[in-house]
């Protein structure tokens, strides 16, 4: 399964008052390294590959993370996203953070491929990934 590892240096803006990071700024980290992974399988942006597969995006409905090591302002830390399983309008994408050799934070996520109910077009709904998608995010 497709898998993307970028540096992520810790912001200031990244921290609570203890100076660590706030975990909500993880999750934040997490979307974005969603984004890329995406963007390594398909070869663009997000921008492009939402028009050109015309969709709404890719949601967030479950998510969650294992906390082990903290970070501080100044730490470079390696994020490493993987796909874990591909079903018709889902997938899943694992999201472990590094600080050298040892795992700080291991996280899940599931997100759905949306486009607008074409019944009513205020809402989004789940629709089947394209074949190319689907190709692309097994690697």
């Amino acid at each position: 399964m497709l898998t993307n590892t970028r540096d992520v240096e810790i912001e200031w803006g990244d921290c609570d008052a203890a100076g660590i990071v706030f975990y909500p700024r993880y999750f934040a980290m997490f979307d974005a390294s969603t984004a890329y992974l995406l963007e390594k399988g398909l070869g663009m942006k997000k921008i492009a590959w939402t028009k050109k597969f015309g969709i709404v995006g890719i949601p967030m409905v479950d998510t969650g993370a294992t906390f082990s090591i903290p970070s501080r302002y100044g730490d470079v830390v390696a994020i490493e996203s993987t796909i874990r399983d591909i079903r018709r309008s889902s997938f899943d994408v694992a999201h472990r953070v590094l600080k050298g050799d040892k795992v700080a934070i291991e996280a899940h996520e599931t997100r759905v491929w949306t486009g607008r109910d074409l019944d009513d077009p205020s809402r989004i709904k789940a629709v089947a990934m394209p074949d190319e998608v689907v190709a692309a995010l097994n690697g």
